[in-house]
């Protein structure tokens, strides 16, 4: 048996010889005749040294240099902070069909008791000022399972929002329908919602529609990029809504921090579902997030760079942030951070900074014109 596999091996050998040999003529047989083995090597010499600088053979060296360096770096367990974290997989609620609505979130309706709510879930995470003069309070385990409750006076649930599979329908809509069935299913959108005497316009458009529906307004927001399927839903009571006397909420300092806050708690919301790390919040960074609110809403103007010139990176230079990288998002017009957010989240360029895995921290400032307009800046960084 040794003899005979010593035979195949020399065999293999030969064989393998031959080809190279073959490829060797093939290639330089016409160098060999004219210049022999000295022309040959030269001539291999010249052909390497010409493959290996070549510009995509350098890159793509480097690229397996990098790769291979960050593969022995998780093998050794000295991953850097700033690459994606696996977060714990929360179970998801088993979700019921509502009794009372036509659609609940989290097993919550629209007139269930704040008690009961709590008894479920526990106690909020947060709870900031909204645009309607209560507080949205939410509830989630580590931005998984993220959802927002308002509550009126008697402690009844006066509104919902998720961007989360938290919903449920008797309509059989949930975070898979797309826009056209949702628009087959639903009666006609809403194209103005009356306050009083006044009727305030709703742009319905194709990244989101408002229905009435159980004396509540539905707003169901969809996504433009993965195929105008459902990605989040905010239902408001009647009462609640009729309690916003104007279309912008009254500007005071606690709506202010409430709506950065909001904008925050979304976009790590967002970042989960696309199983993304969550974000730390960077309070240094917040003056200058808002001083860029302040400059526009007090100007009348809307755009990355300031009056000054100054770009976003100047302004965090002027106030000493540190970072390796960093990126802006802007947003105006919005009543709130969840229609600012979903806006954000259908604009390709602001969609990247929000879902783009190297940021580590974020900060947010908002601030109103004399209209009572919010204007809202995003700040993203990676020490």
């Amino acid at each position: 048996m040794k003899t005979g596999c010593g035979d195949m091996l020399r065999l293999r050998n030969w064989i393998v010889l031959l080809l190279v040999a073959g490829a060797l003529w093939h290639f330089y047989g016409e160098t060999y005749e004219h210049s022999g083995f000295q022309g040959v090597f030269h001539e291999i010499k010249e052909d390497v040294n010409e493959f290996i600088e070549n510009p995509i053979v350098t890159s793509t060296v480097n690229t397996i240099k990098q790769e291979f360096q960050i593969l022995l770096s998780r093998l050794n367990g000295t991953q850097e902070n700033h690459d994606i974290k696996t977060e714990p997989t929360i179970e998801k609620p088993k979700l019921n069909e509502p009794t009372n609505q036509s659609f609940s979130i989290h097993n919550i309706e629209i007139g269930d008791k704040r008690s009961d709510v709590e008894q479920q879930v526990g106690t909020p995470k947060r709870s900031s000022l909204n645009e309607y003069g209560v507080e949205w309070n939410t509830y989630h385990e580590n931005y998984q399972n993220f959802f927002m409750v308002a509550y009126d006076k008697e402690d009844k649930v006066a509104g919902l929002y998720t961007n989360q599979d938290l919903l449920s329908s008797t309509l059989g809509i949930d975070l898979n329908s797309s826009r056209e069935t949702v628009l087959s299913t639903l009666d006609e959108p809403l194209s103005a919602i009356r306050k009083g005497l006044v009727r305030y316009q709703i742009q319905n458009d194709d990244e989101n529609d408002t229905f009435f529906i159980d004396h509540n307004y539905v707003t169901i927001f969809y996504d433009k990029h993965e195929n105008n399927t459902v990605t989040a839903i905010q239902i408001i009571s009647d009462k609640l809504e009729q309690q916003k006397k104007e279309y912008f909420g009254e500007p005071t300092p606690d709506l202010k921090a409430g709506l950065e806050y909001q904008l925050f708690d979304l976009t790590n919301a967002a970042r989960v579902v696309h199983g993304l790390p969550v974000l730390n919040w960077e309070e240094p960074l917040r003056k200058t997030a808002r001083d860029h609110s302040t400059d526009m809403a007090e100007h009348n103007y809307f755009s990355h760079t300031n009056l000054q010139g100054q770009s976003p990176f100047d302004r965090m230079q002027e106030d000493d942030i540190v970072f390796r990288i960093a990126g802006e998002n802007l947003a105006t017009g919005q009543p709130s951070s969840i229609f600012a957010h979903e806006g954000l989240m259908n604009s390709l360029g602001h969609r990247e900074n929000i879902l783009k895995k190297e940021f580590e921290s974020l900060a947010v400032g908002v601030d109103f014109n004399q209209n009572s307009q919010p204007f809202y800046t995003e700040n993203f960084l990676t020490k």
